[in-house]
């Protein structure tokens, strides 16, 4: 599977627009990096729409889920 430059580039401006606009959300995953994330550690994601109708999902990070976080950190955006 090989990378493609092209959408790594747009993802890397996009990310940078999105710290732009939301400056504290990568404090957050900066806590989360250098913190960071074990087995058992709980993961909340909730979404509110502008009409009211929220949805919510929590995981529990388990010991295979710990690779995967590691690889995110490893991106360096």
């Amino acid at each position: 599977m090989g990378m493609d430059l092209g959408l790594l580039i747009k993802l890397k401006q996009a990310w940078e627009v999105f710290k732009t606009n939301h400056p504290r959300f990568p404090d957050f995953l900066n806590h989360l990096k250098s913190n960071g994330v074990i087995p058992g550690t709980e993961v909340v994601i909730s979404v509110t729409y502008p009409n009211g109708q929220n949805i919510k999902s929590t995981i529990k990070v388990k010991e295979a889920d710990v690779e995967l976080f590691e690889m995110f950190n490893s991106l360096n955006m």
